[in-house]
């Protein structure tokens, strides 16, 4: 009924009370949404290293408590005032990166950047709870400003897209987008989380020739072959820094690199692995931890180093059309997963991706 979305829902949700413990499964308040928000029911959420950040890396003072989890899809329960774009019963992805349409960053082709943001409707046992990366999907149900929600095909396996909510979207558009891997290139790609292996799986898209994947977990190997990988290397299996031993396989250096460990000391082996002349290296691993450390020699040269935030995909455009593309089975999901698990399982999930267990995704179903 149209009075459902004027109520507030009490619910499920994992709360981060403090950084450094386990999430705590707690009865939340939904407040009704607001003026241009949309409250929805979180069907599937992925767990992403982003979350870990927050709670084990960065821990902002003023971060806590939150309800964290942003890589989601679910069902549209109810809509705020002003809403035109969706209505009950939409199936819908929330992303970090919201796209108003109206800003100059959003009007401009050179980002894919908004300056709006959002607020929480998240209250616990009397306080206010934070909207983390203004989506908070681990939870069953969530508030969140238009802006930042895409509207998918009805034809979308929620437990499978929601995956591009963040990691697909980010490795993937990373070599098609931001480093702009041209056919018959070599590129190499460090680390094979989901975001790498999605970064591979994107090079391949691009027509790359030769795509080398490279990480300290040779179990990884397989699966990144699966998705486009032609040569595997782990530098342990070296007595030589990684850049040199890529230099010598490529004779020179490879075309494009793209670091998606957020490592500063990996960031610039992958900078360094490029060709002189040309290489482009792509900065997608998040940290704000540490400085990095170049010698401007090696940029002058005719090197090109570039950041990439969400792949460069304008969000809401961007996540509608890598949906579309798996449902032309022009993009692979299925398999990143590698655990299918239950919201009050989060905190076994963690623990797996933390202790790098698994590589791919761990899909909680919140029902």
């Amino acid at each position: 009924p149209e009075s459902a979305g004027r109520l507030v829902i009490k619910c499920k949700a994992a709360v981060a009370w403090e950084p450094n413990k386990p999430l705590v499964i707690e009865e939340v308040e939904v407040a009704p949404p607001q003026a241009n928000e949309i409250r929805f029911k979180v069907v599937a959420t992925a767990v992403c290293h982003s979350d870990l950040y927050h709670l084990f890396e960065s821990m902002p003072k003023d971060g806590f408590p939150a309800v964290l989890g942003h890589e989601a899809a679910g069902i549209v329960e109810s809509v705020g005032p002003g809403v035109t774009e969706f209505q009950p019963g939409d199936k819908v992805i929330p992303i970090f990166l919201s796209q108003c349409k109206e800003c100059r960053f959003c009007k401009s082709p050179k980002t894919n950047q908004s300056l709006v943001g959002a607020e929480s409707r998240f209250t616990c046992k009397g306080k206010k709870v934070l909207q983390f990366a203004g989506t908070s999907t681990f939870s069953e149900y969530t508030v969140i400003n238009q802006i930042a929600v895409a509207k998918i095909d009805p034809a979308a396996p929620l437990e499978k897209v929601c995956l591009i909510g963040c990691g697909i979207c980010t490795g993937y558009g990373a070599a098609v987008n931001t480093a702009k891997v041209e056919p018959g290139s070599t590129c190499a790609v460090f680390g094979l989380g989901a975001v790498g292996l999605a970064a591979v799986m994107g090079c391949k898209a691009a027509g790359a020739k030769r795509i080398i994947a490279v990480d300290l977990n040779p179990d990884k190997a397989e699966k990144a072959k699966v998705l486009g990988a032609t040569d595997f290397v782990n530098p342990k299996d070296h007595n030589k820094p990684i850049h040199e031993v890529l230099a010598g396989m490529t004779n020179g250096g490879v075309d494009y690199s793209v670091e998606c460990v957020g490592n500063v000391e990996v960031m610039r082996s992958a900078f360094e692995s490029c060709m002189p002349a040309w290489g482009v290296s792509v900065i997608v691993g998040w940290t704000e931890l540490n400085d990095v450390a170049i010698r401007p020699t090696h940029l002058i040269s005719g090197r090109t180093w570039k950041g990439s935030l969400f792949g460069g995909f304008k969000s809401k455009d961007g996540v509608t059309k890598m949906v579309k593309a798996y449902l032309d089975k022009k993009l692979q999901l299925d398999e990143f997963i590698t655990h299918n698990m239950t919201l009050d399982q989060v905190n076994d999930a963690i623990e797996l991706m933390k202790h790098s267990k698994w590589y791919h995704f761990l899909v909680l179903f919140i029902y």
